[in-house]
């Protein structure tokens, strides 16, 4: 047996680059559950809104306090998740909405703010928002959140978008004095505009989402207060806790479906991708 000795200079082969790993999103695919969900969601932010403020006893201003400090604990669960999982994802949705309406209604109801004032004031947050993300980023797609700073900029975002969309849905509401029916029908139609400006129009698909995610809360508001609010004041009389227990166990039933099935994971991306 013979040995090859090593000539002066030669060195050994680097060794082939480690495949790069792949880079989990935190947040789900934009599917039919998602709009689902998301309505059900603001419906419940307002109806339980409505409820804590009425049954617990804290007040606006404690009851805004409370679901503010339970939202920050879920979201720093959801931040230190290392991808998308449904339960948390969708109870930090959940709080957010609650949260959005209650910034509002205390600053309409206990500060006298005017919605003209607080509708143009979130409008102007949420387009601040998206600019600094986009300068930073690059993108606003929520296909790619899979960094601290995107998910930051996502979760700001979520909570101005519920914010503007209760100021919006209430000057809407007050000002066209429409019922919550026909204002309902109204914003429906407004999310298909947009989703026929998509398809047919060439909107880009990151601004459609955003415009229907705002347009999503008062839709759901309008729902909710249709079911909830008595038969005199234009509902249908179901109260809060019924018409918030009943969407939380639509929401719970398809969370855990989507948390089984996995239906709304989107596939990892490799980075640099």
């Amino acid at each position: 047996m013979t040995y090859e000795i090593p000539r002066s200079g030669d060195t050994a082969a680097p060794p082939p680059p480690a495949p790069p790993r792949p880079r989990r999103n935190k947040v789900p695919e934009v599917t039919a559950y998602f709009w689902i969900i998301k309505v059900l969601c603001t419906t419940v932010g307002e109806t339980a809104a409505d409820l804590l403020n009425e049954k617990a006893g804290l007040g606006l201003t404690g009851v805004s306090l409370l679901m503010s400090a339970l939202l920050a604990v879920v979201l720093v669960v959801q931040f230190r998740t290392a991808a998308y999982r449904a339960g948390v994802y969708w109870l930090a949705v959940a709080l957010i909405s609650v949260v959005g309406t209650l910034i509002s209604d205390n600053l309409t109801d206990n500060m006298g703010v005017p919605l003209e004032t607080t509708t143009t004031v979130f409008a102007i947050a949420l387009a601040v928002v998206f600019v600094v993300w986009y300068r930073r980023e690059g993108t606003l797609s929520i296909h790619s959140i899979d960094t601290t700073g995107r998910e930051a900029y996502y979760w700001l975002a979520v909570l101005f978008t519920f914010a503007l969309g209760t100021a919006a849905g209430d000057l809407v509401s007050e000002r066209m004095n429409l019922g919550y029916w026909l204002a309902a029908t109204l914003f429906a139609l407004a999310i298909g505009a947009v989703a026929i400006a998509h398809r047919a129009l060439g909107l880009g698909a990151v601004v459609s989402f955003w415009i229907a995610y705002v347009l999503t809360r008062p839709l759901g508001a309008s729902i909710g207060d249709y079911l909830s609010q008595p038969t005199g004041d234009g509902g249908i009389g179901l109260g809060t806790v019924v018409t918030s227990a009943l969407f939380l166990a639509v929401i719970l039933g398809l969370v855990v479906h989507l948390a089984v099935t996995r239906k709304d994971v989107i596939e990892p991306v490799t980075q640099g991708s």
